[in-house]
Order: C-alpha cells, then sequence, then structure tokens
C-alpha cells in the first residue's frame, strides 16, 4: 500500500487559460513573462515496518545460548570500612565505567560474612540496605571496632552472557568478572558448569570465558552492527536480578553514544529494558544475530527508565578475537595525542570543513613521529576512513599490528599524503608527577601584554622556569599574568602555562608570538591557534586576533 498526495481540485481548461491569460497581459506590460508554476509535488511518506505479532518464536530459537554468569571474589576488609564497597547506584548518573557511578554494570551480589544476612535479587533495596548496614558494623566481619581485621568475605556477582562457539566459548562483560575466584556458568537447561577466563580486555569491557559441556551447545553468531539504524527493532535476553533468561523488546534509540569511559566507546543505545544482571547479554537483530553487548543503563534508581547501552558488535568481534587468540587485546597505535577540530581551529588553520583530529603531541620514538607527522597536523582521514578526536583511537587500535596505513593530513594550508606502520599498543607507564606551581608573582619588566587577548608572555630563563617549577630544558614562551574575563582566560590558560607554537611554528620569545599573531591578521584569520603545555599535557587553544596586538 502506498499513500499519494491528496489531489487538488483543477479549474476547466477555459477558466484556468483565462486566468494566466490575465496574468500574462500585466506581465507583459512590464516587459516581463512569467507562466504560473506547477503545484508542488509532494514526496509519499515514509512507512514504517510493522512491529512483529510476536517475539515469541526468535526467543526460542535464541534463549539455549544465553547464559548466565556467577563469580565469586574473596575480599580482605577491615573494621574501618576502607575496602571500596560502593555497590548501589549513585543518583542521576551515567555509568559505563566512568566512574560516574549511576548506570548499572553489575554491582556487586549478597556477600557471605558468616552472620545470617537475608539473601534478596542483587540490586534490590534490601540487599543494598542489608548490604550497607553489615558493612558499617564490625561485629559482623569479626572485627575489634578498633581498625582489626576482619575475615576474608566472599562476593557474588550476577551477570548475563552467551555463547558463540559450540566448543563452549562465552562472552560476557569483564566488569561481570573481574577480580573472580570462581566463575560459573549456568546453562538454559540449568546445567552449572565451572568456566575458564581465556582472555579479558578492561579498555572495552569485554571478556570471554571456556566451558566444557562434553557435548556441543548452542551458539549464535554475530551481526553487522552497522547496518543497524535509529528505529529498528531489537531483543535483550539476559538475567536481571538474577532472574534467568529474560526477554525484553525495544529499538535502537541512538548511534555513536560515548559514555566517557574509554577512547573506544562507541554505544548503541537501546529502550530494550535493561535491568542489573543483563551486563554482558546478547542484543539481538530480527534475524537472531548478535548486534551489541548490553553494558550499562543510565538510572537514577538501578532500574530500567528506557535508555540501555551496548558495545556493538563489530568493535567487539576483532576484540574478541584477539583474546580467543592472544589472551588479550592487541590494540594498534601510532604513538599520537590528538584533539577535536574546533570551528576556531579550522578558521585559524585554514580547514574547511572543518573535520579532523589535530595532534597535540607526539610520542617522540612513535610511529607517527617516524613517520613525518608534527604537532599541529590535522589527521583527517586514516586507511581512507574518515576520523576525528574521538574516533581516531579506535580507527586505529581497531588496525593490525604491523600493518601500514595512508594518512590523509593537513599542513599549511594544504593537503599532505603519509603513511605509518601501526605498532602494538605499549604497556602502561606510571604518568610522571605534576610539577608544582609557585605562588605567582609581579611579571618581571620583559613582560609584553597582549591587551586584546587578556594575557601577559614572558620569555623563559632560569628564573621563570624555577618560578613555575618547569624543567631546566623548558621551551617556548611563559604566559606570567591572565586578565579574568578575558578570551585567554575564557579558554583555559593560567599564569604558568607554556606557549610552544602559533600556527604551527614555535615561537622562543614574547617578539615571537606577536609576530605570529600580526601575520594571521594580514591574512584575515578570525583566529590563532597556540600548542599550549601545563601540567596537565599539551593541547591547542584558538584565540580570536581582532584587537589582540598591543605594540609598545
Amino acid at each position: 500500500m502506498s499513500f499519494l498526495p491528496p489531489t487538488r481540485p483543477t479549474p476547466s481548461v477555459p477558466a484556468r487559460f483565462l486566468r494566466a491569460g490575465r496574468r500574462a497581459r500585466v506581465l507583459l506590460a512590464a516587459g516581463t513573462l512569467l507562466w504560473p508554476a506547477a503545484p508542488a509535488i509532494l514526496p509519499a511518506p515514509a512507512l514504517a515496518r510493522p512491529a512483529p505479532d510476536s517475539f515469541a518464536d526468535l526467543a526460542a530459537a535464541l534463549l539455549p545460548s544465553v547464559v548466565n554468569i556467577s563469580s565469586t571474589e574473596t575480599l580482605h576488609g577491615n573494621a574501618q570500612g576502607e575496602e571500596e564497597d560502593d555497590d548501589g547506584p549513585d543518583d542521576d548518573a551515567p555509568d559505563g565505567g566512568s566512574g560516574n557511578g549511576g548506570a548499572d554494570k553489575d554491582g556487586k551480589g549478597q556477600p557471605d560474612r558468616g552472620a545470617p544476612v537475608p539473601s534478596f535479587p542483587p540490586g534490590s533495596p534490601f540487599e543494598k540496605f542489608f548490604h550497607d548496614f553489615m558493612n558499617r558494623h564490625g561485629g559482623s566481619r569479626g572485627g575489634d571496632g578498633n581498625g582489626a581485621a576482619g575475615p576474608a568475605r566472599k562476593m557474588q556477582s550476577l551477570g548475563s552472557g552467551f555463547i558463540i562457539d559450540p566448543s563452549g566459548l562465552v562472552v560476557t562483560n569483564n566488569h561481570v568478572i573481574k577480580g573472580a575466584d570462581t566463575i560459573t556458568v549456568t546453562l538454559q537447561d540449568n546445567t552449572v558448569l565451572k568456566a575458564k577466563l581465556v582472555g579479558h580486555d578492561d579498555k572495552t569491557d569485554l571478556a570471554l570465558l571456556k566451558v566444557e559441556a562434553g557435548h556441543p551447545l548452542a551458539a549464535v553468531s554475530f551481526g553487522d552492527s552497522d547496518r543497524m539504524r535509529v528505529g529498528d527493532w531489537v531483543v535483550a535476553i539476559g538475567n536481571p536480578f538474577g532472574l534467568s533468561g529474560t526477554v525484553t523488546a525495544g529499538i535502537v534509540s541512538s548511534r555513536g553514544r560515548s559514555l566517557d569511559s574509554g577512547p573506544y566507546d562507541d554505544f548503541i543505545q537501546t529502550d530494550a529494558p535493561i535491568n542489573r544482571g543483563n551486563s554482558g547479554g546478547p542484543l539481538f537483530d530480527m534475524d537472531g544475530h548478535v548486534i551489541g553487548i548490553n553494558t550499562a543503563i543510565y538510572s537514577p534508581s538501578g532500574g530500567s527508565i528506557g535508555i540501555g547501552f551496548a558495545i556493538p558488535s563489530n568493535e567487539a568481534k576483532p576484540v574478541l578475537d584477539q583474546l580467543r587468540q592472544f589472551g588479550k587485546a592487541r590494540r594498534g597505535w601510532i604513538g599520537v595525542r590528538i584533539q577535536d577540530v574546533t570551528p576556531d581551529i579550522a578558521d585559524s588553520l585554514g580547514l574547511k570543513p572543518p573535520k579532523g583530529a589535530l595532534v597535540a603531541g607526539l610520542e617522540p620514538d612513535g610511529p607517527a613521529a617516524k613517520a613525518g607527522l608534527k604537532t599541529g597536523d590535522v589527521i583527517r582521514k586514516v586507511d581512507n576512513k574518515d576520523v576525528d578526536g574521538r574516533s581516531l583511537p579506535r580507527v586505529v587500535g581497531e588496525t593490525a599490528v604491523g600493518r601500514s596505513v595512508p594518512l590523509d593530513v593537513w599542513r599549511d594550508n594544504k593537503p599532505l599524503s603519509l603513511s605509518v606502520t601501526v605498532r602494538d599498543f605499549p604497556e602502561e607507564q606510571a604518568a610522571p608527577a605534576k610539577a608544582a606551581r609557585a605562588p605567582a608573582r609581579p611579571a618581571p619588566s620583559t613582560a609584553m601584554p597582549l591587551a586584546g587577548l587578556g594575557m601577559t608572555l614572558v620569555p623563559l630563563d632560569d628564573a621563570v622556569r624555577g618560578k613555575y617549577g618547569l624543567q631546566p630544558d623548558q621551551k617556548g614562551v611563559a604566559v606570567s599574568d591572565v586578565a579574568a574575563g578575558g578570551a585567554a582566560s575564557d579558554r583555559g590558560i593560567h599564569p604558568g602555562d607554556v606557549i610552544l607554537e602559533v600556527q604551527q611554528s614555535e615561537v622562543s620569545s614574547p617578539a615571537d608570538v606577536r609576530n605570529r599573531i600580526e601575520d594571521a591578521r594580514r591574512l584575515k584569520r578570525p583566529s590563532v591557534v597556540m600548542l599550549v603545555q601545563n601540567g596537565d599535557g599539551m593541547r591547542w587553544v584558538p584565540l580570536p586576533v581582532q584587537g589582540a596586538v598591543q605594540k609598545n
């Protein structure tokens, strides 16, 4: 069935021509002939696919592949409650491992403290109440109330998972089994199996388990999450509140969501009800393929309010393949620190449209530095894929280690092609301690005020380096004063910050900064971009240049 625009009454032929003729005579007198415009033809309205009469057949086929995950962890606390023990959700905060706590990533279940404690479904208000009550009383832990260590306790975590291989490979979230001493998988027919951890990845919150059932298990396959559109039907199956085999349905609410839990966030948002215990469970399309792994919800109460998040299958598949092969994720790395390109930064660099990832720093011996990349370059494409500050880490991370990929770069107002060889992500290293800043003192007589920018600059010498706790070999120009309410202050520049580059050119004196600003004004740039370094690292800061220079 299709719908057409409503038809309009058509006047008789003589009347239509009479009106056109009268108009023609009037316009001809003015020397112009205009015929009446044809009536607009409206496009037929888009038709939504009908909702399925029932999800029963789909659910019956998929339920045997969805499992319950139970893990047990031994905790060693003390009577003073020094151990972190925030099992319940914080109000009005999104979860996703971001430290915000409010959505569920499956908090720990009921602890076994040796004292008789009522048993409630994990995540229920009563479970939370008794859990906190027991934690606050040293006697329940066997402590003496004066800080003496109590006995070890067992904490149980419940979650969901699904079988991806008949041999017994099971996928779940890393936070469901993190730190577990034992992991148990319960099948749909209530068969209980001990599981072995094959591998896990903190950054994507994925884990791969292995069980031995003695016979092939019902398995599901991954689908193409990139094909899922906002509005498509999806089905979630999991273990909310310990109730295994629960089926819920909804639609894809949004794509590309970030929970600020890491550089690889690219969640599918869904309104299919997902509650505590659904973590690690599958999100299916209408063909029965897994297009997501349910991971988090946004919730003030711990229950579903229709905002759930799932890891896309296309992001999960390569990670799981690596966990199966290596026991860990081998993630691509090129050694750049990047930030988004804002319209102001794009204007200062002559870049249109304002897209790409701006290089704010390079690892000295990293692949990008060896490939000839420089700070201030804008990476527009990696391996012919458009990137920005958020997507570049994910695109590079998904690239096979050892592969050489092309880069589309913007430098000095023109495009540039480079090639970089992707390396394995280096092991985590402890961040260097931040240098403490000394109290601000009046700027020396060599200071140069830039009134239009709202800041004052001084050259770097031993006295200035010592004043701001900078390294002896620190280069650039120091900011000695920032006016409240000025452009520099609005963009987060503070006294003690160091300007390393202006318009992708190194600066070593306040005069260099002034000259770069004057050059930008002559080119009618609305702003300049400065590479600014402080205790938190380096970043590019765009500043307006109109009235920014004050000559002495």
